[in-house]
């Protein structure tokens, strides 16, 4: 059964992969400074964030490596598809992302991005560390055992 979506919330891009390979400890949402096309773009709702990072850049953090896809309608005004772009955050936010990265060994990694309900585009982050492979095999483990434990309870009863 999938998770209902929350209210307001229009979920255009989806890192599923991210709770695979990563164990995240910390959620935090940011903004994302986006040009005119990329919003339109991002309507249509065909970004991928599989192979994205989020990093320092001076003295921002930058989302690396997102697709947005270029808008048809625009045509020499239109936007670099995998350009960095900057994500909005508080001081302190952007500080405490940036030490644990560097410090601790921590990756910054967007799970979703989504349009909020005044229709502004921002973008989930998760703080977290790299799974091994016996970590991953875990994860397997119990999403299996989660769901056979669901489906006997839905036959039983």
């Amino acid at each position: 059964m999938a998770p209902k979506p929350e209210p307001g919330r229009r979920v255009v891009a989806d890192n599923r992969s991210a709770r695979y390979h990563y164990a995240i400890e910390d959620v935090i949402e940011a903004g994302i400074a986006l040009t005119g096309t990329e919003v339109k773009s991002l309507r249509g709702g065909k970004a991928t964030i599989g192979e994205s990072y989020a990093g320092p850049s001076g003295n921002d953090l930058m989302l690396f490596n997102a697709y947005i896809p270029e808008y048809l309608e625009a045509n020499r005004f239109n936007h670099d598809t995998k350009r960095p772009r900057r994500l909005l955050l508080h001081r302190r936010q952007i500080n405490k992302l940036i030490g644990a990265t560097q410090r601790q060994g921590y990756t910054v990694i967007p799970l979703k991005i989504y349009f909020n309900d005044k229709g502004r585009a921002k973008v989930e982050l998760g703080l977290g560390k790299g799974k091994q492979l016996h970590d991953k095999r875990e994860s397997v483990k119990e999403r299996d055992w989660q769901r056979d434990k669901a489906r006997l309870m839905r036959d039983k009863g």
